[in-house]
């Protein structure tokens, strides 16, 4: 038997969990019409054999027709969803895990142009800003209805064969009658107790125990602390917690602090990189201590080291590790075999998270297996024939190539022209807020170190240079470099984000940013640009600023920015720059009529992307045995790509082909060099 903490075994009811780790429920959006299909099923089953305790799927699976889905959840109020659920449930259990699936209604955090097109419910007629929709105020006839929908779909899932399952009320309709905030009714169900906004949560809780019976984990997940004025307190959080133990319907509660209403306020509930690890597990300390239920907890324990002491500390019964187990689904396997150096660190980047809510699937800014499981397995297959393989370029791309080669048996250089490994991903290191971000780079060299590639820093390397080596294949990962000269004209009067990010161009006083990006290099430009003292315009030509910069990452830059001398300008376009004596004299229009606005600046940052930096491979091009062509069909299948004859093969990814993020790349480096 193992001392560690985490791997102790713990009794929940009937429940023997194998050790203290779970992934709480989340909604990865890989649902299909609704149903947990193959590729959800695979992503959950894939963390079960890894040796987590327990899967915790869906974030909020919809229990009623009026509680349309936002973010791609899962339909429980569908009979249909029994076989899907059954079939995950039942390979979980085979791999050793434990599933439970979390029910709710969204009640205002949704809108009613989704779905049927219902009217959206909540016990508050104000919209909830972060959905916009102005909800119906609840009414009596809609109480059983909502009480009967829970019980339905824990039915279904007893039916299924999960070992429970989770109420949600944080932030949804359920919290929304709780929170005296949200609670507009009257009657008994209204705001003026908690007794009375307790009671529709109780209620469902006591209907579902009916429906299921005792040997059936029923949980609650909840805010004890609202974090807002007039909110629910601690002290009121804490009664609550009292008042689930006294009805004897609850087996644990599950914690959150804050609210999710706004996009603030969502990432001070689950912390972006940056910000305190942590920060809520001392809440659910106290209540564990005062209420004596078991509790469990998830919010940026992203560590081991941080997990373990949750557990050993008495905090937490189960510890939370979701998006750790995004980033490396094998910590528990790795913890298990003493591996915990190879563990790969989430991030913080939180790139999972913003897709949802930007209505796409969650994808881990550095491994791309996740939520690929069936096309991108994590594990990697030994090649049939060992290679030589060369890669150009250490940053994010070229790093996963060459680790993902060596995996793979191969015999691998990589050369770089910088002292480091990093690429782009140092300038974004060099914001302390993101420094994090360097952990993408600290993993894949050590990994790299360890398979035994022969890494060659300051070697800038040329044509003949690589084909000294007698390669057999040839990466180019040279990425891209900023692309600034966009204007009609004055480009030579203009920097780039790069400049201003890297030093080599002191900031100005009075700056004109001009995003033709939307990215995170304008919005990093402007706040080092604004902490130097300068008054800084942010201006773009789209209808927003900063569109690939989603929502939980918008909230720390205008966090450092709204208080200093930054503002945003929208719909106008940088046409030109001329030097109008000491100063320079930016002419602006506009995609939509024609303009000839003049303003005066001391300088003008230009932020456009990048463009490959391709040198390299043009010229090894024609030395190449494949010419540097790519079988489309093969890459997206799965399959080697053609033997094209003597020679070298060449290939190129990641920004050296055209300007994209950190994932892409990454992604374009693993899909290839899987087969190679």
């Amino acid at each position: 038997m193992s001392t560690d903490p985490l791997l102790q075994p713990y009794q929940l009811k009937h429940l023997t969990l194998r050790n203290r780790i779970m992934t709480t429920s989340h909604e990865p959006a890989y649902g299909d019409d609704g149903m947990p299909k193959d590729r959800y099923r695979l992503y959950h089953l894939e963390r079960a054999k890894a040796g987590v305790a327990m899967v915790m799927t869906a974030g909020s699976a919809s229990v009623s027709r009026d509680s349309p889905p936002v973010f791609s959840n899962l339909l429980v109020w569908k009979d249909e969803v029994v076989p899907w659920m059954k079939r995950l449930t039942d390979d979980c259990h085979e791999a050793g895990a434990a599933v439970m699936i979390q029910l709710s209604h969204l009640g205002r955090r949704t809108r009613w142009d989704k779905g049927d097109w219902l009217p959206v419910l909540s016990p508050t007629s104000e919209r909830e800003p972060a959905h916009r929709a102005f909800p119906k105020l609840m009414e009596d006839w809609d109480i059983p209805r909502v009480i009967s929908d829970f019980s339905d779909a824990a039915e279904r899932m007893h039916a299924a064969g999960v070992d429970g399952v989770e109420i949600m009320t944080h932030g949804h309709l359920l919290d929304q009658v709780i929170s005296p905030l949200t609670n507009h009714m009257e009657g008994p169900y209204g705001g003026a107790t908690m007794e009375t906004r307790m009671r529709l949560t109780l209620e469902i809780l006591a209907e579902v125990r009916k429906r299921v019976g005792e040997k059936f984990v029923l949980g609650v997940r909840y805010a004890p602390d609202e974090a807002e004025k007039g909110g629910i307190t601690e002290e009121i959080g804490i009664a609550m917690g009292h008042a689930f133990k006294a009805s004897g319907l609850v087996d644990y509660l599950n914690i959150n602090r804050g609210r999710i209403h706004t996009d603030p306020a969502m990432t001070d509930m689950i912390p972006v990189q940056g910000m305190r690890a942590s920060p809520h597990l001392d809440l659910a300390g106290r209540l564990r201590a005062e209420v004596g239920l078991p509790t469990f907890h998830a919010a940026r324990i992203a560590d081991v080291a941080t997990a373990r002491f949750a557990v050993s500390s008495g905090q937490l019964d189960m510890v939370g590790m979701t998006r750790a187990h995004m980033a490396d689904p094998h910590i528990v396997r790795k913890i298990v075999e003493g591996r915990e150096a190879d563990i790969r660190p989430c991030v913080g980047a939180t790139y999972c998270l913003d897709r949802i809510y930007q209505g796409g699937m969650a994808l881990c800014i550095h491994n791309p297996s996740t939520g690929r499981e069936e096309t991108q397995p994590h594990q990697i297959a030994p090649a049939p024939v060992k290679k030589k393989v060369v890669v150009v370029g250490a940053g994010p791309a070229g790093l996963e190539a060459a680790r993902v080669a060596a995996e793979r048996g191969h015999q691998v250089v990589l050369f770089e022209a910088a002292g480091e490994a990093g690429g782009q991903i140092l300038l974004t290191a060099r914001t302390k807020r993101r420094r994090e971000m360097i952990g993408i780079i600290d993993w894949r060299v050590a990994q790299c170190t360890a398979l035994g590639v022969d890494l060659r820093f300051n070697s800038w390397a040329e044509a003949t240079d690589i084909t000294s080596e007698i390669p057999d294949l040839v990466i180019i990962a040279t990425g891209g470099l900023p692309q600034k000269d966009i204007l009609q004209f004055g480009n030579d009067l203009t920097v780039s984000g790069w400049d201003i990010l890297s030093g080599d161009v002191k900031p100005g006083t009075n700056v004109l940013l001009f995003d033709d990006a939307g990215d995170h290099t304008a919005l990093q430009a402007a706040q080092f640009l604004a902490e130097s003292g300068a008054s800084v315009e942010v201006m773009t030509p789209d209808r927003s600023f900063a569109p690939e910069v989603m929502g939980m990452n918008l909230v720390p830059y205008m966090r450092a920015l709204q208080d200093r001398r930054v503002t945003f300008t929208v719909t106008y376009r940088l046409s030109g720059v001329q030097r109008d004596g000491n100063q320079l004299k930016a002419v602006i229009g506009s995609d939509y009529m024609d303009l000839g606005i003049e303003r005066h600046f001391d300088q003008v940052v230009v932020n456009h992307g990048t463009l490959p930096n391709a040198d390299l491979y043009h010229a090894l091009r024609p030395l190449s045995a494949n010419r540097g062509a790519v079988d489309y069909d093969a890459l997206i299948d799965g399959r080697p790509q053609p033997d094209t004859g003597e020679g070298f093969q060449l290939y190129r990814i990641g920004d050296a082909i055209e300007a994209k993020n950190t994932h892409a790349a990454i992604y374009d480096a693993l899909r290839l060099l899987r087969t190679c």
